[in-house]
């Protein structure tokens, strides 16, 4: 069979971190792995590639498949381009997966949407499309929501399933993925799930509580075939198993890779291991993006974050002695008032974190934390472009939204064009890089000036009341 699998383009009034970074579509690129021995594949990355390209390549290529990948931001794109795809050729069989699949099925339970992936493996793909190529008819299959059947559940709630991804599938758009200033950059996965729980996340949720490593030879020879100089390892906690880092760093000197890292570390993990992360310092090591999330060891506990204040800054120093960055991530808490926005940019300055990012606490529907601030939600559910990380969504609990949206602003402008080392971001990337970060900070910058100006009636009039 011919299966065209496709990422939605952004929605243009949705501001997400994609501003900052644009990376590979991995999920895609997985089920291009499972597949492309016995169907023949096409990636559409409609973030890179002209969105009306599409009505061309059905006419002129007729694949009899088409799937899109999701996040909760992509909905309507998604179902936009399924329908459009049913109109051309209503026999297309149209699926859809990804992040938006497993926390929210229901928004796809839709005339155009024939299959539902909600997690993925090598066997519920190679069932389904063993099916579809014969077509037989498709029954329940663990994982998957198919709409002749009602979208009906087999009750399993299993997990994503770790699938080498083929990096070839996306060979012509690969010059265009990058990482904040890293580009080219590709980016992998070693572990899947994670035991630190912390409440807000949603990754734990879909990939299990518990770390499941990924053998280690089998990572090195996934190095050794990427192409670009530069990879961001995206595990949840790539540094909290100090010994397993010692023989990937072990493993990278024996053949002498050398590449650009970035990885995701908490800050229990570096203070842990530190010897192991001080090793992968000399191995390549150039940034962690760092969770720290507040300024408030209430906070921290709260979200059930295993350090305290005392030990983020313990920790920023620990990466500025070995010399590599720090890039902090902070959740704005909707109950800060003026005075804890204050104190949070004096933190800032104590940290000097070389980039901070942040994001106001942002409750995807069916977690735990959405029920809890149900009542105090400025959005539905169905308000797709309201629910990314860059957004607030939560009324907050001690200042009027106008109030509390200026603090957001005036944060921002501080930490971007302040507090974030402009020296560092001069020297370390490229002219072309900083106008694309410098152009995206501003864009957000001016729209949360738009949210300050219209206030509450920025949001959708049904929320509005108390």
């Amino acid at each position: 069979m011919k299966v065209l699998l496709i990422r939605p383009p952004r929605m243009k009034q949705a501001v997400t971190l994609g501003e900052f970074m644009f990376s590979e579509p991995i999920g895609l690129e997985i089920l291009a792995a499972v597949l492309k021995n016995e169907h023949d594949i096409r990636i559409l990355d409609l973030m890179i590639d002209d969105p009306g390209s599409l009505p061309h390549i059905i006419k002129k290529w007729h694949p009899e498949v088409v799937g899109f990948t999701t996040l909760c931001v992509d909905v309507p794109a998604a179902l936009k381009l399924a329908r459009q795809v049913k109109e051309i050729r209503p026999a297309i069989v149209t699926i859809v997966g990804g992040t938006q699949t497993y926390l929210a099925p229901e928004a796809f339970f839709k005339p155009e949407i024939d299959h539902i992936f909600q997690y993925t493996t090598r066997a519920n793909i190679g069932q389904l499309f063993t099916l579809l190529a014969s077509g037989t008819a498709v029954p329940i299959i663990d994982g998957i929501r198919s709409k002749q059947l009602e979208f009906a559940f087999s009750g399993n709630k299993g997990y994503n399933e770790y699938i080498v991804p083929d990096r070839q599938s996306t060979q012509v758009y690969r010059q265009h993925y990058n990482y904040f200033g890293y580009q080219p950059a590709a980016i992998m996965q070693t572990s899947l799930g994670c035991s630190k729980g912390c409440h807000f996340c949603l990754r734990w949720r879909i990939e299990g509580g518990h770390e499941v490593d990924i053998d280690l030879n089998e990572v090195i020879q996934q190095i050794k075939d990427i192409q670009e100089p530069t990879i961001m390892i995206y595990d949840n906690d790539f540094l909290n198993n100090g010994p397993r880092l010692e023989k990937f760093c072990t493993l990278l000197e024996a053949e002498n890779i050398s590449k650009n890292f970035i990885c995701y570390g908490s800050v229990h993990g570096l203070l842990t291991n530190t010897k192991a992360v001080t090793q992968f310092a000399h191995n390549g090591l150039r940034a962690v993006l760092v969770g720290y999330e507040s300024f408030k060891d209430s906070e921290l506990a709260d979200y059930h974050k295993k350090s305290s204040v005392d030990d983020n800054l313990e920790a920023s120093k620990l990466l500025k002695d070995i010399k590599v960055d720090c890039w902090a991530s902070f959740i704005f808490h909707p109950d800060w008032d003026q005075a804890d926005f204050r104190l949070f940019r004096q933190y800032m300055r104590t940290l000097k974190p070389e980039i901070c990012t942040f994001s106001p606490l942002t409750p995807f529907p069916n977690l735990p934390i959405y029920h809890e601030y149900k009542d105090r939600l400025l959005v539905d559910k169905e308000d797709y472009h309201f629910w990314t990380f860059g957004q607030m969504i939560i009324r907050p609990g001690k200042m009027s939204v106008r109030s509390y949206l200026f603090q957001m602003l005036l944060s921002s402008l501080y930490i971007n064009y302040v507090n974030n080392n402009l020296g560092y971001l001069v020297n370390k990337f490229s002219l072309g890089t900083m106008f694309r970060i410098v152009m995206g900070s501003t864009k957000l910058a001016f729209f949360m000036l738009k949210m300050i100006i219209w206030g509450e009636h920025f949001y959708p009039a049904k929320r509005l009341k108390h």
